[in-house]
């Protein structure tokens, strides 16, 4: 039987010249794709030399590089899985991660390596490596010792290739276990529906991507480089975003990818206009709601129309505005602001009530999606996974929306109060249990108030114990010792009660309404 490893197709998909450039860093760094080959030959080669069980995890959490990019496919190569962990999370966080995935290789920068390691260790954790940046770490020093041949392990489409950690809205995460089937099929139906092309683009050959976003999540690490690698296309590499550095890069490129607060952030330079983007064919976003005065303000700058999808960590991409008109839909479907398109090819998608049953075209629901890049389920969370998923094999998304009756797909809500910052899943039950545990706190709420840079941020409104003094930039401070950046509200109140409907439920909807004005 042939090999379903995900790699496999990746490296088919190189073209035949493995002297071209595969990647051209901001630094202007050139690596081929011969570079790849071999760089990820010789690490599987360094993970096969240890032994590990079948189907150990590496957990990685490092700062965006081309060598963090080649761990992950040279783990995909070595039939092992990739567990990828956000740069920003603390020891609290990490701990829970290492913990419950229990991986056999931890890789992080070296920075990191004295806090990281002590958890990795005591946690049963054999082998820990360091990765810099500036490709330099233990990982690449022992690797330069092995051969740069290597034959990919086999797989099957339904082995585990990645866990992706999504935090859960109890503050419990749970790790979303994607398959080589998973993630090759969106990768090949993404391919033809955003219509790569491997002739005729900036760099004389086919598609230049613009690689902006970071690669411990869904967009960047599976949409972007799955994107490009399957296709063979060039990848322009920010390893930071710069708006200024993005926009001069499109003279050479012609594919971006980013989340709405790139957009915004690259509208406000001057440098923005059609000149600069006239080799340019595609602007893709994702990973949070595009609001449509930033959908209007980019198609007046730059005479493009961003194309808005749907995606999770579960199931990668679900829906997509048209690139070309979409037969299904008929001719005259167009990018629509305000809308995530239609589901992809293969994908399954229905809107249901709370009684189970199909609601009608337009009537707002719970959405449920079926596929094959659809999850296997929760890492060691059997129960959860029954959960969350219905009798004829439909996932629940959590998310709340509705099809109008051309077929377009609209996300009017989440479920649970999710707040989406940046582009990052921020649960408020998380931030709640650590500052309910401070000194002085009775109870806390924390909500999603509307931001002009990241589309969302946290707002936490807290209630002091009686007798006790709370100072709202004290919590701040003892939040962002324990928890990620992007999790941190950006404002703290302290006040005397709570808003709470007849079942003393706090009604978050108010305080919503009550802080909404707080950054416009």
């Amino acid at each position: 039987m042939s090999s379903h490893n995900l790699f496999s197709a990746l490296r088919a998909a190189f073209p035949s010249d493995l002297q071209a450039t595969a990647v051209e860093t901001d630094e202007g760094l050139r690596y081929s794709w011969a570079d790849l080959e071999r760089a990820t030959a010789m690490m599987a080669n360094l993970l096969k030399s240890l032994d590990l069980p079948e189907g150990s995890r590496v957990a990685v959490q490092v700062e965006k590089s081309v060598e963090a990019m080649m761990l992950y496919l040279a783990t995909l190569r070595a039939g092992y899985v990739f567990l990828p962990l956000n740069t920003a999370y603390q020891s609290a966080e990490i701990e829970y991660f290492i913990g419950n995935a229990e991986p056999a290789v931890v890789v992080c920068s070296g920075a990191n390596f004295g806090w990281v390691s002590k958890i990795a260790f005591k946690a049963g954790t054999q082998h820990v490596f360091t990765l810099n940046d500036d490709r330099t770490g233990s990982l690449l020093d022992r690797a330069a010792h092995h051969s740069d041949q290597h034959q990919t392990v086999s797989r099957k489409a339904d082995d585990l290739a990645a866990i992706l950690y999504t935090s859960g809205t109890t503050g419990r995460s749970k790790g979303a276990m994607l398959t080589h089937g998973n993630m090759l099929s969106n990768a090949l139906t993404l391919k033809d529906y955003w219509g790569w092309k491997t002739t005729g683009g900036p760099d004389g050959h086919g598609d230049v991507l613009i690689h902006a976003l970071p690669i411990f999540h869904v967009h960047g690490l599976f949409v972007a480089i799955h994107g490009a690698l399957i296709n063979g296309s060039k990848m322009i590499w920010m390893a930071k975003f710069d708006p200024k550095r993005a926009i001069a890069h499109m003279a050479k490129a012609s594919v971006f990818m980013g989340v709405p607060t790139l957009y915004v952030r690259m509208l406000a330079e001057s440098s923005l206009n059609k000149a600069a983007v006239k080799n340019m064919r595609l602007f893709i976003a994702g990973s949070a709601p595009l609001l449509i005065e930033t959908f209007t303000e980019w198609q007046a700058r730059t005479g493009h129309t961003i194309l808005e999808r749907y995606g999770m960590s579960e199931t990668a991409m679900l829906t997509s505005n048209p690139y070309a008109a979409d037969k299904r839909y008929g001719q005259q479907s167009e990018r629509r602001g305000g809308t995530v398109g239609f589901p992809l090819p293969d994908v399954l998608l229905r809107v249901r009530g709370d009684d189970g049953l199909d609601l009608p075209v337009g009537e707002i629901g719970g959405i449920q999606v079926k596929g094959p890049n659809v999850f296997k389920g929760y890492w060691r969370m059997p129960e959860k996974t029954a959960e969350e998923f219905t009798a004829d094999g439909y996932f629940k998304t959590g998310d709340v929306g509705k099809v109008d009756e051309r077929g377009y797909v609209t996300i009017v809500g989440r479920s649970k109060d999710l707040i989406i910052s940046g582009g990052y899943n921020v649960y408020p039950a998380e931030i709640e249990g650590y500052i309910n545990e401070m000194k002085g706190v009775a109870e806390s709420a924390v909500v999603g108030v509307p931001h002009p840079d990241f589309g969302e941020v946290g707002v936490a409104v807290v209630i002091a114990k009686p007798g006790a003094a709370v100072q709202p930039d004290a919590i701040i401070a003892e939040l962002k010792a324990k928890l990620a950046n992007f999790k941190i509200p950006k404002k703290c109140f302290v006040v005397t009660e709570l808003p709470r409907n007849t079942m003393s439920k706090v009604q978050k909807n108010l305080l919503r309404d009550q802080y909404k004005g707080l950054f416009n």
